[in-house]
């Protein structure tokens, strides 16, 4: 659960704590891995989403090429990996290692360990995600 501010009635609204013993659990984009809400989407009014990810099991098949409606989104490893393919190859990330992927670039999640956490940062908040065809000379 997240605890927010507001610095006062003139001012956008203030900080917002996330406490480690109590996650905010919320629905995500994949069955198989649980999505932890830091509470950044409503203290920044929409313009920031942070979550942290984990996966309760590794990818069993990959997730399908898709893309994202927004911004941009950024990814940093906390632990584990997660292979991420691209018009140009597979990108793999490890603990300490982190991307950063501008809305509506084609992607498919093909690989993770067994177990692995994760940080993402979309902006704004509000990140849809769009079925795609893959880029010419990559496998469906």
């Amino acid at each position: 659960m997240s605890e927010a501010a507001i610095l006062n009635d003139n001012e956008a609204p203030g900080y917002v704590v996330s406490r480690q013993g109590a996650p905010n659990f919320v629905e995500g984009r994949r069955s198989f891995f649980e999505y932890i809400d830091l509470g950044t989407q409503e203290a920044s009014e929409g313009k920031i989403r942070i979550q942290v990810t984990k996966a309760k099991q590794g990818l069993v098949e990959p997730t399908g090429w898709h893309k994202h409606l927004c911004d941009g989104q950024f990814v940093y490893m906390l632990d584990g990996y997660l292979d991420l393919a691209f018009a140009d190859g597979t990108v793999r990330l490890e603990s300490g290692d982190s991307i950063y992927i501008p809305g509506g670039v084609a992607h498919n999640e093909t690989e993770t360990s067994d177990t692995f956490d994760l940080i993402e940062i979309s902006i704004p908040a509000k990140m849809d995600t769009e079925p795609c065809d893959p880029p010419a000379g990559m496998p469906a």
